[in-house]
């Protein structure tokens, strides 16, 4: 795939998928080591734990689930579209998620619970705004879909077929990212706790910043309809 990418994608790709992989380490060490990025394990322990009848463990679960649906539909009702597009207001939801990080610290603080249905929805928020660019997936908050392309572009190679190098280069990046966010952010929990989370907060509002002055650089106005 013949992808021109910009470096405003690059750059927030890759800040993004770190900050993932931050709040993900920190919810599943401080919330009963479930993931709180994305929902493929989440949904198969709620199955689990209906066969089991926990129903604490259910509703917990369930509100995980709706909590980053949640996210998503706020995104949708921001950005008004999936396509990435230098003009949308990434900055509005990135200001959002900073701040739903930002509360979950005393909420984990007060009750673990709460704190991951903050920490969940700022995620689905996130994923929600980073969805594709130039017909290609771009997902920060999970990895299925960067390992699944890397193996797609090494099928190739062996069968020496041309090879997407910027979208195996931008997969690379988003995996790079999401795991020295988790390093990062399982080496902040053990010394700070929950504050941990305020780390991606600010990387988050950073990355808000970031895109707004950009925006405002080049010239590009608001978009005020998909």
């Amino acid at each position: 795939m013949g992808m021109r990418l910009p470096p405003w994608v690059w750059i927030g790709a890759v800040a993004l998928a770190c900050v993932a992989g931050m709040v993900n380490v920190i919810g599943y060490l401080g919330f009963e080591h479930q993931a709180v990025s994305h929902l493929t394990g989440t949904t198969s322990l709620l199955g689990a734990a209906l066969v089991e009848r926990d129903w604490r463990t259910v509703l917990h679960l369930w509100g995980v689930v709706i909590a980053f649906c949640a996210g998503a539909t706020v995104s949708g009702v921001i950005l008004q579209d999936e396509t990435l597009r230098l003009g949308r207001r990434y900055g509005a939801v990135l200001a959002l998620e900073a701040a739903l990080l930002a509360t979950a610290v005393p909420m984990f603080e007060r009750a673990q619970i709460y704190g991951a249905l903050l920490a969940a929805m700022a995620c689905g928020l996130q994923n929600a705004m980073v969805t594709t660019y130039s017909g290609a997936l771009v997902r920060t908050t999970h990895l299925s879909g960067m390992f699944t392309d890397l193996g797609i572009g090494l099928g190739h190679l062996i069968r020496g077929l041309p090879l997407p190098i910027k979208r195996l280069t931008l997969s690379g990046l988003i995996i790079s990212g999401f795991l020295g966010g988790g390093i990062v952010g399982a080496w902040l929990y053990g010394v700070i706790g929950y504050h941990a989370l305020l780390v991606p907060a600010a990387l988050t509002g950073a990355t808000g910043i970031g895109y707004t002055v950009y925006r405002h650089w080049r010239g590009v106005p608001l978009d005020s309809a998909p």
